[in-house]
């Protein structure tokens, strides 16, 4: 997968990027990532590797020198970004204050909360295996960083959704219960439920099945067949249905680039 804007400049070996799991072929595209997932680049993004691309590929050996003077500084390290930001010209002098202030808000933040902001973005984006890290980062904070009952119930409710979308049913079931055992919650008393219609196996404790009465069973089967019906109108398979109508050399073509596609999501989810 890679980005492709306006400006084409003469790349050899594309920047990639792995917190997107993109290439970047041009100025253009390193700024665009830049300001649009600050939650993404705030930590070591710039270093040697990213300045020897802008060095050697993008030929700014005047932008790589003015990096590496600021790092050797050891002055804020969130400036290098706005620098490249600035020297690229791709952003007006007004975005990139708003983007120096957007980090200076998440810089603000309490780690847990950064590392949640963080969490909730990747799961966003369907990189449901990132996701995992950063929550259990927060789990894995001292007592007096980790957040309230209230907090720590909703990191584990994300855990849980997000090994779901990874079909670790066991895995999302615990968080699903630690989630419950602190703030006793109904929607998360559904997701348990769901759980237990995906995978039959699933080890549902005796208090919980005692938890899940007829009414929700009835409610999370009604929401079943909504799903399963608007899964018969996702847009993969309608692309799918496109592909066989095709002759069988537009099909075969169309095959192969489909399953490269499918292929990167699936990095992107797992990573």
């Amino acid at each position: 997968m890679s980005l492709i804007l306006c400006r084409q400049e003469p790349v050899k070996q594309p920047f990639y990027f792995e917190g997107l799991g993109v290439r970047l072929y041009s100025s253009q595209e390193l700024c665009y990532v830049i300001y649009n997932n600050p939650l993404l680049v705030m930590e070591g993004f710039v270093d040697k590797s990213l300045m020897d691309f802008i060095r050697d590929d993008l030929d700014m050996a005047f932008l790589a020198a003015k990096l590496e003077k600021w790092q050797q500084s050891g002055e804020d390290p969130d400036e290098l970004l706005a620098i490249i930001l600035q020297e690229c010209d791709y952003y007006g002098a007004a975005e990139v204050s708003r983007f120096r202030q957007n980090l200076a808000v998440y810089r603000r933040m309490p780690e847990n909360e950064l590392l949640k902001e963080k969490a909730d973005y990747l799961f966003s984006r369907k990189q449901y295996g990132k996701a995992v890290e950063e929550y259990r980062k927060i789990l894995e904070l001292p007592k007096s960083s980790a957040g309230n009952a209230v907090f720590q119930a909703r990191i584990y409710n994300n855990l849980g959704s997000a090994y779901a979308r990874l079909f670790m049913t066991d895995k999302a079931y615990q968080a699903y219960q630690k989630s419950f055992d602190l703030v006793k919650n109904g929607e998360v008393l559904k997701r348990i439920c769901y759980l237990s219609m995906w995978n039959d196996r699933l080890a549902v404790s005796e208090r919980f099945q005692s938890l899940i009465t007829e009414e929700v069973k009835l409610e999370c089967e009604e929401d079943k067949k909504r799903a399963e019906e608007a899964a018969k109108e996702a847009r993969s398979l309608k692309e799918l249905e496109n592909l066989f109508q095709k002759d069988p050399i537009k099909r075969l073509q169309g095959a192969g680039d489909l399953v490269q596609s499918w292929k990167q999501e699936y990095r992107n989810i797992m990573s």
